[in-house]
């Protein structure tokens, strides 16, 4: 696994390296709790010390009776023959132990060296006296000592806080705590693994032991190596421990001591050995397990009549007192686990519309789910509210399918008890996530339906959703301004009505989406109504209006606008809990960096999407299609099955509608030279789009149909396109240029004279577009056009192994002993390009290893 979020401490031990073998030793102190990365970091420090350093490492063992001078024993064979013989001495008992810290202090004073012992926590007595001497005449010694330690199992009476409260004093002692991995370093660990990143965080708390178990066996809800180091450190409590230990897991994470109290009388010394042990933590009066996952493998173990009686335990001292909102997620679950029906009808919906509030709506989902266990006697009408809120929240935090099940089952409930009014809501809310689920056709059937029930009724603020959703739709399938704006209209006056101003925004916010579409204007009313939204803090509505922007933006080619976009829609979504949009909005991301060039990044970008469990099919289709035709254009293989995937998970139409889709398979085609191919799907989307009004869909169909040698039809095209049909090339290579856009341009200039040809062929070899290159090349021998040979760009001649800038950059960071993710965060790119320059630079340097590359170009100092 990457060592990550590290640097700052490797960089300080490295400074405290450099000082120390210059004469003035040092002491450092690597804490942190088990499983945090003390072992990784000192090994990575000794790998990035010089070669004239000596590296010298013990380690103490967990043993009932510790070795006397373990880590000493460790390190005698790499010792000169007269510490060898005062260890063995020591060992026979015939060498008094002020002579073996003697001889070891003669060792370490005749070369530099670096000392590393591990795990204090467990040294003998001997050991310990051995560091307080070492520690003190440390000062006049060439080297640094490194001890790790587990600050999690040390308390007031431990052998080892004796030690440290003798170095205390010392000048030369410095101190390094490992913090647990931050959520964006486990989200770049979790990177293509089908794990679902913030669930990783959550119940690692960011230890980077629990995050490598979960991503080596993210199918076993208790990876095997957890349950192990957890029996592991369980095994040596006492029988009261144990118990307390047990009581905790039952009880949850975070356990008030007066609960605690009230099902073990007396619990506080056998809560001290628990949390010696370091499993468990306290803080002021609660106490808790330091991590989810610990918990629940401690949990598994637990027997089902004991956790029977503990949670029954739970739920009436809790019930005895005063109940607060925080304390309703706690009750449904003690109430469920108690087997108490009535209990759990009362608090699990009460708990989930609190998390809901909160915009914690993967627990609302949760708590929704469990109060409908138990509804099945419940009256029609309450089961269906827990039917809707289940929805709602499932479609929130990417449970599309089990949020589509409840609502249809909501809307059938609601129609047998003649509730209209919510029968129509319910059918709008469904229709408005069926399109994201890539069902357009039902998503427009439903639409309508919940307008026609709606209509029947009196005016209502329901209604105006209603006539918003199909706003939204008609936007998105690009029925045209009229249309749009009608809709809108009427959303909006009904909107005012009843004082529901985020409908209002929605509905100009559409009509503006549907100008920018087919008129090109509109953009800034867009963009105020979306802050308008996130400044008044209605999360869902800004969060589709952000995606709406971000899918303008990537379908006009707009690089520029697309990157702001889907920044702040990324930041805003993260801020509120919104995984399904997170995930869309990194998708319509992956398009816009594959629109700039940054094909690497955009494969990356569109990876992590895929890759997550809670992708909404929308989305994954998109970034499956920017995988097939990032390998399309770079004349790899496995294009059509990733293209028939995406296909495969949306309507025909929702695939024409994205805008990516149905074009990418054209151009696959053509890049494979299949112009018959090229000339149906181009057709069969042209004809799907004959009722529809918008130029940035039918226009690359129609260029990709003239490029395959055909006659496209007059259709509505966006500039760009309609100047490349005109046979204006150039203001069409002009046009992209002006956008960002180095492939769209190149390809365009295809049609142009000799040295748009040229200028054509030299972008396609940048970009690395090698089937493009290969056409290119046919063009201009076609047209008796010689390519102009080019050399490396001036900074790359300048460097003698033809290194880039960038590769430059990657250098140094090598040099300072980087993981791919740690060169990756500093550069702002994605850990598989850091990969791909590390790759490159190997090769121009020659080497095989990066510790070798760094060296051949910043060698030590002699």
């Amino acid at each position: 696994m990457d060592l990550l979020e590290r640097e700052a401490v490797l960089q300080d031990l490295s400074g405290h390296l450099k000082v120390a073998v210059g004469g003035l030793g040092r002491l450092a102190l690597v804490r942190g709790e088990t499983g945090i990365g003390k072992t990784a970091v000192v090994h990575r420090l000794a790998r990035l010390a010089d070669p004239h350093v000596r590296v010298l490492s013990g380690a103490c063992d967990p043993l009932a009776t510790p070795r006397p001078l373990g880590p000493l024993m460790d390190l005698a064979p790499h010792l000169g023959a007269a510490a060898r013989t005062a260890l063995t001495g020591a060992r026979a008992g015939t060498c008094r132990s002020d002579e073996v810290f003697d001889c070891l202090l003669t060792e370490l004073s005749a070369y530099p060296s670096l000392l590393v012992v591990e795990d204090v926590h467990w040294a003998d007595e001997a050991t310990m006296d051995l560091l307080r001497h070492l520690t003190r005449r440390l000062p006049s010694i060439p080297a640094l000592v490194v001890l790790t330690y587990r600050d999690d199992e040390i308390g007031r009476t431990h052998d080892l806080t004796a030690l440290l409260g003798t170095l205390a004093g010392y000048p030369w002692v410095y101190r390094h705590d490992l913090l647990p991995l931050s959520r964006r370093a486990v989200a770049l660990l979790a990177a293509g693994h089908a794990v679902d990143a913030e669930q990783v965080y959550r119940v690692s708390a960011g230890n980077p032991f629990l995050v490598a178990a979960i991503l080596a066996a993210p199918a076993e809800p208790i990876p095997a190596t957890v349950r192990e180091a957890v029996a592991g450190r369980l095994a040596g409590l006492s029988a009261p421990a144990r118990r307390v230990v047990d009581v905790l897991a039952v009880l949850g994470r975070r356990v008030s001591l007066s609960l605690l109290a009230g099902i073990l009388p007396a619990p506080e010394e056998a809560l001290d050995e628990a949390v010696a042990c370091g499993i468990v933590r306290t803080e002021g009066r609660t106490t808790e397990f330091r991590h989810e996952l610990t918990r629940r493998a401690v949990l598994e173990a637990v027997p089902e009549a004991h956790r029977l009686c503990v949670h029954r335990q739970a739920l009436a001292l809790i019930r005895s007192g005063p109940v607060a909102a925080d304390d309703l997620a706690l009750l449904a679950d003690h109430s469920e686990g108690a087997e108490d029906a009535t209990a759990v009808l009362e608090y699990a919906p009460a708990a989930a519309a609190h998390a809901a509030a909160s915009g914690a709506h993967r627990e609302a989902a949760a708590q929704y789910a469990r109060a409908l266990r138990y509804a099945d006697d419940l009256p029609a009408d309450r089961r269906t509210s827990l039917l809707e809120g289940h929805s709602q929240a499932c479609l929130l935090s990417s449970r599309l399918d089990e949020g589509v099940a409840s609502g249809r089952t909501a809307v059938r409930l609601r129609r047998a008890l003649g509730d209209r009014l919510h029968e129509g809501e319910d059918l709008r809310w469904l229709s408005c996530w069926l399109w994201p689920a890539g069902r357009t056709a039902e998503a427009r059937q439903t639409g309508l339906e919940a307008v026609r029930v709606l209509e029947g009724l009196r005016p209502s603020r329901e209604l105006a959703w209603a006539y918003l959703n199909l706003c939204q739709l008609a936007c998105h399938e690009h029925e045209g301004v009229a249309v749009a704006a009608a809709y809108a209209e009427k959303a909006a006056a009904l909107g005012e009505r009843f004082g529901d101003a985020g409908v209002a925004d929605q509905a100009h916010f559409h009509a503006a989406a549907a100008r920018v579409l087919c008129e090109g204007a509109g953009w800034e009313d867009c963009e105020r109504a979306v802050s308008c939204a996130m400044g008044r803090d209605l999360p869902v509505d800004a969060g589709f209006m952000a995606l709406t922007l971000c899918w303008l933006a990537a379908l006009r080619h707009d690089a520029a606008r697309t990157t702001a976009a889907a920044s702040r829609a990324e930041a805003y979504f993260l801020d509120h809990d919104l995984l399904p949009h997170l995930l869309c909005a990194r998708a319509w991301e992956s398009w816009g960096l594959l629109n700039r060039g940054l094909w690497s990044q955009a494969a990356d970008t569109a990876q992590e999407v895929v890759s997550h469990p809670g992708a909404l099919p929308v989305g994954e289709a998109l970034a499956l299609t920017v995988l097939g035709l990032v390998r399309a254009r770079r004349g790899k293989d496995q294009v059509w099955p990733l293209l028939e995937q995406a296909a495969g998970l949306v309507d025909p139409d929702c695939l024409l509608d994205t805008g990516l889709g149905w074009e990418a398979r054209v151009e696959a085609a053509w890049l494979a030279g299949d112009h018959e191919l090229v000339q149906t799907e181009a057709r069969r989307g042209l004809a799907a789009l004959a009722e529809r009004t918008h130029p940035w869909l039918s226009g690359p169909l129609a260029c990709w149909i003239r490029r395959a040698g055909g006659t496209p039809p007059q259709v509505p095209a966006a500039e760009p396109y309609a100047l490349e049909l005109t046979g204006d090339w150039a203001g069409a290579a002009a046009r992209w240029d002006g956008l960002g856009c180095p492939h769209d341009a190149a390809l365009a200039r295809l049609s142009g004279d000799a040295p748009a040809l040229q200028q054509a062929l030299a972008a396609f070899e940048a970009l690395d577009a090698r089937p493009a290159v290969a056409r290119t090349r046919a063009v201009m021998r076609a047209r008796g056009v010689r390519p102009i040979r080019r050399g490396a760009r001036a900074a790359t001649r300048a460097n003698p192994y033809g290194l880039t800038n960038r590769e430059l950059d990657v250098v140094k960071l090598l040099n300072e002993g980087l993981s791919d993710a740690e060169i990756a965060a500093r550069l702002y790119i994605t850990p598989k390009t850091a990969g791909h320059h590390v790759g490159a630079v190997l090769t121009k340097l020659g080497v095989h290893t990066r510790h070798d590359a760094a060296r051949k170009l910043h060698p030590p100092e002699p």
